[in-house]
């Protein structure tokens, strides 16, 4: 699909904001608007992964406005010192791009289950804690990457709040439906922010990528992620670069201010069941979230 520049004539982004900008999606949804001119901070765990994306991008793009920030999703501790840099060193933030996710078993540094932390408590605290900055910066975009699993999520809130996890268990099938509820997660957030947005100028969307030849599944046990691999590689797959397009128009696309909170899939609207829009849930979620990260 094809991306139109956002608001072009009267408006040039400064500062673009990535999670898990090292590798796959996330990388070329930063070269994408790093050629486009940008300034992006690409926000990575690993250091000498994310100085090395930096780099190729630079490089790739001839920007050199091309930064690391060092952002582990799974410690609210290094969420929140990113926050406190970020603000610090950047005046603008023009678009938040919530990419990041996995699919791993095991907990965060604060004890919540890895997939709710990484794919939506930190996001959910990031967001919230660069709010301000988008609001004096608006139009702003937040962007946050969900997928079509999400269709087959649910909210357990009795597990989320008993275990600070979305499932029980341990095994590939209990970590394939965590991430779906995670992908939920993303939808309702999106949902819920869009409306506590509104009139302010910052408008956000979910999205599903497509379904990527990445890292994701590096964390699930070797047997299962060839399986995975091989059905996805054969049917699904695409690489990188096309499955960062639907990211880019959601970042880029002029006059979809009025979809603010939707979702979208092959750059085109889409519209989610039920309990992926209901303002009960997702405002449940919130202030569940709110509670696990300590903003409550």
């Amino acid at each position: 699909c094809a991306c139109l520049c956002w608001n072009n004539k009267e408006y040039i982004f400064h500062l673009l904001c990535v999670t898990g900008g090292n590798t796959g999606i996330g990388k070329a949804t930063a070269a994408g608007l790093a050629m486009r001119g940008a300034r992006v901070i690409l926000a990575c765990r690993s250091k000498q992964r994310g100085e090395a994306a930096a780099q190729e991008i630079r490089t790739e793009t001839g920007n050199d406005a091309v930064i690391f920030m060092q952002l582990d999703l799974a410690s609210q501790k290094s969420i929140r010192s990113f926050a406190e840099t970020f603000l610090k060193a950047e005046p603008r933030l023009d678009l938040l791009i919530n990419n990041a996710g996995l699919g791993a078993p095991g907990r965060t540094e604060d004890g919540i289950g890895m997939i709710l932390g990484v794919n939506h408590i930190g996001p959910f605290l990031l967001t919230n804690l660069l709010l301000e900055r988008l609001k004096e910066c608006a139009p702003s975009r937040v962007i946050t990457v969900s997928s079509c699993g999400h269709d087959q999520g649910t909210i357990d809130f009795n597990c989320i709040n008993t275990h600070k996890k979305l499932a029980l268990g341990s095994s590939d099938a209990d970590l394939f439906r965590a991430y779906t509820h995670s992908k939920l997660c993303n939808v309702l957030f999106t949902h819920e922010l869009a409306k506590r947005l509104e009139g302010t100028g910052v408008t956000c969307y979910s999205l599903h990528p497509g379904s990527v030849r990445s890292e994701l599944a590096r964390d699930i046990n070797e047997w299962h992620t060839q399986i995975i691999k091989t059905i996805v590689n054969k049917f699904w797959a695409t690489d990188p670069v096309s499955g960062s397009q639907t990211t880019l128009y959601c970042a880029l696309q002029e006059n979809i201010e009025h979809l603010s909170g939707r979702y979208f899939s092959d750059c085109q609207l889409v519209q989610v069941k039920p309990e992926a829009r209901d303002d009960g849930i997702a405002k449940k979620l919130w202030d569940v979230s709110e509670k696990l990260c300590g903003i409550a």
